[in-house]
């Protein structure tokens, strides 16, 4: 008899909940908006309701499911379900997990949202039959996961994986976590739109950017970027050459200390950009890496695209309750 759980990823705008079997077919989904500033308890109401609206739309009988499984952003306790800060919702100390039983009436699991998605490549996507990986997702922001072993790696307070936050230019510029030179403040999609904001409006440099963004330099979304890389835009090709080279030496620290066996680049940036980019990466980590460390390591992409975030938190939620 097969048993289903409901993985749930939850972002700033949007949560996505799904029913899943185990070999991660997906049986009904449910979307709805975040809506985060109408409170915490309204937020969680709405977590609640994509969860009974995927399953009623799945066709499988309530009582069949297993456990729920949530990807959560922000610092969390894993064990507890406890979300302790996730600034884009406004949380701090919010107790995820019991809020959300006392709603559905299911086991619920929850966990940091990077480390879903790398367990959501590591059981149905890229990192399958690997034991060793590491999850480095290139977006608005940088994350990571790690698994050890074959197990999600948490770290002694919770917080392993903040790989955007290692230091790869001392005194570079301004992290949003308010230290300078951390590979977010470098290579993140956030990053990447402040130096094509310096370069255009401060510097008066000439770029495709300006038009395919209509000018608004504030938000770059991943696909214009990939269409001014089609078109030998200048400036963009001079910002991509800075963070492949960012990117490698953040690979190459963390090959140097773990030597994981496979590292896989996923999110928003990387899905929009052609192999060439991933080349670029391989080419910088291997230069900053130490002789022979990265024989034997695979430098891979995503393959789950939006679905790793509900396929990892499923993968979480058999994991954890011991679903069949």
């Amino acid at each position: 008899m097969s048993s289903y759980v409901v993985g749930v990823d939850m972002g700033g705008t949007k949560i996505l909940s799904a029913v899943i079997d185990a070999e991660g077919n997906i049986l009904g989904t449910a979307k709805v908006p975040t809506q985060a500033d109408e409170g915490t308890s309204v937020v969680i109401d709405r977590i609640a309701d994509s969860i009974q609206k995927a399953i009623g739309k799945s066709g499988i009988n309530k009582a069949s499911i297993e456990a729920v499984g949530i990807g959560a952003p922000g610092p969390l306790d894993p064990a507890t379900g406890v979300v302790i800060f996730a600034p884009n919702l406004g949380w701090r100390d919010v107790p995820l997990k019991a809020e959300l039983e006392a709603r559905v009436g299911i086991l619920t699991f929850v966990d940091n949202d990077v480390n879903v998605g790398t367990l959501g490549e590591h059981v149905f996507g890229a990192g399958q039959g690997v034991q060793n990986v590491v999850g480095i997702f290139v977006g608005t922001g940088i994350g990571g996961g790690i698994i050890l072993q074959g197990e999600l790696f948490h770290g002694a307070s919770k917080t392993a994986g903040e790989i955007g936050h290692i230091v790869v230019k001392a005194g570079g510029p301004k992290c949003g976590c308010g230290t300078r030179g951390c590979l977010e403040a470098l290579a993140s999609r956030t990053a990447m739109a402040k130096q094509f904001r310096k370069a255009i409006q401060k510097k008066g440099k000439k770029s495709v950017i300006s038009k395919l963004t209509n000018g608004n330099l504030r938000t770059i979304r991943s696909g214009v970027l990939a269409k001014a890389i089609q078109a030998n835009d200048k400036l963009t090709l001079k910002i991509f050459k800075k963070v492949t080279k960012y990117l490698g030496v953040g690979i190459g620290s963390i090959v140097n200390f773990l030597n994981p066996e496979m590292i896989i680049l996923g999110g928003g940036v990387v899905e929009a950009l052609d192999d060439t980019f991933l080349d670029d990466i391989r080419t910088a980590a291997k230069k900053y890496a130490l002789p022979n460390t990265l024989d034997g390591v695979q430098i891979v992409r995503a393959e789950l695209g939006d679905n790793s975030g509900i396929l990892g938190a499923a993968a979480l939620a058999r994991q954890r309750s011991g679903a069949g």
